[in-house]
């Protein structure tokens, strides 16, 4: 399913549009950035409650389909701009992040 699907389907805020076009091929969901490092796979849609600048450099070297910023917690300026240079796709919702793990995987994301 693509990011624009995705967004459509569950109301996300679009923070920074990279490729909505972009296929999301699994989903993965933590704030400690080594384990995203570890454990998640390029294509993957990232869930996650951090807003600082280190979320983009880890998205660009896993090859991410995008972040999702859960809760509607804050996002830093400067992050948005460096997703905006590196094409980043940033979205956000102000549902919690068990919330959506659920209705991605409804979805058909796993």
């Amino acid at each position: 399913m693509k990011i624009k699907e995705l967004v459509d389907r569950l109301n996300l805020e679009v923070v920074v549009e990279g490729n909505l076009e972009v296929e999301v091929t699994g989903g993965y969901a933590s704030d400690l950035l080594s384990n995203v490092m570890a454990r998640s796979s390029a294509g993957d849609l990232w869930l996650t409650i951090q807003g600082h600048q280190n979320i983009v450099a880890i998205a660009q070297l896993i090859e991410l389909s995008g972040i999702l910023v859960t809760e509607n917690f804050s996002i830093d300026d400067d992050t948005v701009k460096k997703a905006k240079e590196l094409g980043i796709n940033i979205l956000r919702s102000k549902l919690d992040t068990y919330e959506l793990a659920g209705r991605l995987y409804q979805l058909g994301i796993e």
